[in-house]
Formats: C-alpha cells, structure tokens, sequence
C-alpha cells in the first residue's frame, strides 16, 4: 500500500510517541485519507509484534464498515469479529452495549484502538463525561496497548473536553501530535480546492400583522426581523434558486466527469421530501432520499457511491466520515449552524479521484454565521485564491410571517412554550457480537420546518451528545408522555 507523504509522517510520529505514551491524537482536514494511515499503522504495529487485535470505533454504521474494510486490506484478513479475525469494528452507540467477553480482551490480548472522529466522545474523567466519553475512559484509557484518536475538526460546540485529549494549561487550546490541515493537503493535491457560493437576495418582503417590510439581505432580515433562518431554508424561492445555480454547475461538472454527484443536506425528512419535489418539478431532476425512515440507508449510501445517479438528499446520514469521492456540489440547507457540522459537510466534497475536474463547491444561503465560517475556512486556502463569493438570487423572496405564525397555534415568541411530542424511531439491529448499531450520526435531530405543517422532532441513537445550534426552537419543551416514552424504550433497549 503506497502512503501519501503525510500519512507516513503521522505514522513515524505515533511510532515515536508510543515509545513513551500510549494515547496518540491525529488532526487531518477532511478527506484526507485518516482511515487508509490508522490501517497501515495497525498493520505496522501488528507486524513488529506490538499488538495482537485491533478495535475501532466511530460515528456511523457507514464509517465503521469504511474501516472494516481498509483495516482488511491492509491486514488481508477479516475484521468482523468472528473466529479467525484480528479484530472488529463498532459504532460508538456499541460502548454501551458490548458484552463482557469484548472488555476481557484488553485483559488477555494486546489491543490496539483506533477512535474515528473522536470529537464526539467528551469528558476529561467520569464525572464529566458524556455517554460515548464514559466507557472509553473507564474500560479503554489504561487497557489498551495503544490508541490512535482521529479528528477533522478539532472541537466540539459544548466546550467540553474531548477524551484522551491533552490541552495547553494556559490558552485551554487542545494539543494535536500530528496536524494536517486543509492548507497543507490542497498543496499536496491531496484534497480540492473548496469555492463557496453563498446566495443572498436585495429583495426580501417580511408580510406580518397586515405590514409589509423590505429588507436588502438575509444579514439585515435575520437581524431586524422575527423570521429565522429556518424560515430561510424551507422558503420555496430560496430552494429553487440554490437548487437552479447547483444544478447547472452539476451538469457542467458532469460533462467532464461523467459520473460527478451533488449532495443536498435537508433540514428535516419533510424538508427533504420537499426539496426532492422542487428538484423533480423545477429542475427535472431527480434525487435519492437518505433519511433514517429508510430501511436500510446505509446500503443506500454505498449504492450511491458506486453509481452515476445526480443528486442524493440528506438528513445528517452522509457528513462525517462518509466516503463518497464522487461529490462534487454540495447545497447545505441545513438547520445547524455550527462550524463543526459546516466544515463536516464540506469535507464530503473535499476528496481528490482521479476525475479531469477537480472542482468541487458549496451552495448555501448568505447567513451570517455561514458567511463567517467561510470566511474564516478561506484563510486555509493556499495562493489566496477566492474561496467565497457573495451571488444574487433572481427573484424576490416573500415570506409571511403569519402563516408561520398561525400553523403553530400562534406560540412562537410568546409566553407560552410549544409542548411537542416526539416520535421515537429504534432504528438498530442487533449483531453476533451484540452491539447495537444505528444506522445514524450521534445523535441526530430531525426538525419538521414546514410552514404548512405541524413541528415534529425525532430523536434517535444516545440523546446526550453535542449542542446543536437551530433556530426557531427557543420556547419547545417536551410533553409528559413522550418523556414516559423515551424512559420506556431506554429501559427495553439498553
């Protein structure tokens, strides 16, 4: 397996660093190739006779089948848990629920373990870690032989630390053994060059208690007005224009590169059937829907990967750690605001092949905190070539603000929170090993934003992990009988 010049440099580094500490942390921009570099330093590992299995966990069914298959490669030999394999590859919703002859492992056998996108579990000791951070720090911290922890985004939108992670005593700023940033890899030829296109529009009508007000940005709308940026994102003009602008750089791609893809990222499911219904009647396009109401999206997500369809539609199934080196395009349409969930998203655009074309751009609405993540994404980009450009939408965008208003029995801003109910969707299977596998991120918050329709939120996977920043949501709280719900599946399932 021929390595690119920064995984062999990671790899002499935690080689280096093992002689005197375990635990070894790897930054490396997203799209990089983190898992092919925690194979091969395995399998180096393994053959100076310095460990005897490897176990690795990360976020998602996808990611962990991803390095299944990478660490066989490198191995020739399976990682499935079964006899006869060196090892296995989990999700981190497994921690708890893995049995004990998996913990007896690490008593009996030298284990090396890989974290992917280690950001996720959080704690710094049992008091205060989360529940993904509290079984790596109590099972896995002092057992393990060795531990390679991977990140493309170095943070997390809590503020807490992340686990196995060392920071600096006096600017609280995490210490990384190895960086690899974006900088660096667009250098290399390693990852693309990303261009951002952020669509604003000079004419915006707010109609609210009989009053029409104009605005000359989404900047000024979002700052001087009661409509949210949710509001932004399922407007119908707003989608249209992104998916008009997205749609023909796809098809210009796609001229060159036969098999070019897009990634649309939803808000919410109805927000994703949404825009797969103005894709089909405005654009004549069509899309792949991937959302955990289907059956198995995770066979869905490799059936796109291996194929030549145009546009796949996402409910957060393909940010991190998702390999689909085919996307090019990406419109994110998102209801997060974090830069961590931006930057993820971006990365799924982010992979070289071996296509002519090498573009590979974003779409997004020209909110503020978007602007200012691009921006601050464009000091990364060598040769100050333009990252972000500002492109104005064609049509007047009208929102009425009362019909918001009204299809959630007039509580939003008032007094009164709105009380929802949740629709829980156990979306796992249970394996030979007995670990219980979601087929989603960590934990996903699916928001129903149709103006037209009533606000629904499904919660699946563990239900304490990041803070995710959604607007429109200040005044929820959740009824009684769906926290007698959720406390009941808990006790069925875990």
């Amino acid at each position: 397996m021929k390595l690119r010049n920064w995984q062999s440099e990671c790899i002499n580094s935690a080689i280096q660093k093992y002689t005197y500490n375990k635990h070894f942390l790897a930054l490396a921009t997203p799209g990089a190739g983190k898992t092919i570099m925690a194979a091969a330093l395995a399998k180096h590992l393994y053959d100076q006779n310095e460990i005897d299995l490897v176990l690795c966990f990360s976020p998602s069914i996808i990611v962990a089948c991803d390095f299944s298959s990478a660490l066989r490669k490198a191995f020739d030999m399976y990682f499935d848990g079964n006899i006869g394999s060196l090892g296995n590859s989990f999700t981190y919703q497994s921690l708890s629920s893995l049995n004990n002859e998996v913990w007896r492992l690490f008593d009996r056998f030298r284990v090396f373990v890989i974290f992917d996108e280690i950001h996720h579990c959080a704690g710094s000791n049992s008091e205060n870690a989360n529940s993904w951070g509290e079984p790596i720090i109590s099972k896995i911290k002092e057992n393990a032989t060795y531990t390679i922890a991977l990140t493309g985004t170095p943070w997390r939108s809590d503020a807490l630390p992340i686990v196995l992670a060392d920071y600096c005593d006096k600017s609280g700023k995490i210490q990384c053994d190895y960086i690899y940033g974006l900088n660096k890899a667009i250098k290399d030829n390693v990852c693309r060059t990303p261009r951002i296109i952020a669509l604003d529009n000079n004419k915006i009508s707010v109609i609210e208690d009989d009053e029409t007000n104009c605005y000359t940005s989404f900047i000024t709308l979002l700052s001087n007005s009661t409509v949210t940026y949710s509001t932004i994102v399922t407007n119908e003009i707003v989608i249209k224009q992104l998916l008009n602008k997205a749609d023909k750089k796809l098809n210009q791609l796609r001229s060159v590169n036969n098999n070019a893809g897009g990634l649309i990222v939803a808000s919410s499911i109805t927000h994703a059937i949404q825009i797969k219904i103005i894709l089909n009647n405005y654009i004549g396009a069509d899309a792949t829907v991937i959302t955990s109401n289907e059956k198995e999206p995770s066979n869905l997500i490799k059936a796109f990967s291996n194929n030549s369809d145009k546009w796949v539609i996402s409910v957060g199934m393909i940010s991190e750690g998702t390999n689909i080196p085919r996307l090019q395009v990406c419109c994110y349409l998102s209801n997060i605001k974090t830069e961590m969930y931006f930057r993820q998203v971006l990365g799924r655009v982010l992979r070289i092949t071996h296509s002519h074309n090498q573009e590979a751009i974003l779409f997004m609405p020209a909110a503020p905190e978007l602007i200012e993540y691009a921006y601050r994404l464009s000091e990364d980009i060598p040769n100050d070539l333009p990252c972000v450009i500002i492109s104005e939408m064609t049509e007047e965008v009208i929102v009425d603000n009362d019909l918001f208003h009204e299809s959630n029995d007039q509580n939003i801003g008032s007094e009164s929170p709105i009380i929802v109910d949740i629709e829980i969707e156990p979306n796992f299977t249970s394996s030979d090993n007995n670990e219980l596998l979601s087929t989603n991120n960590d934990s996903e918050l699916q928001v129903c934003l149709s103006p037209r329709t009533n606000r629904t939120i499904n919660i699946l996977g563990d239900y304490r992990h990041d803070e995710l920043e959604i607007d429109g949501f200040d005044n929820l709280i959740i009824s009684d009988k769906s926290i007698a719900k959720l406390n009941h599946y808990n006790s069925e399932v875990f």
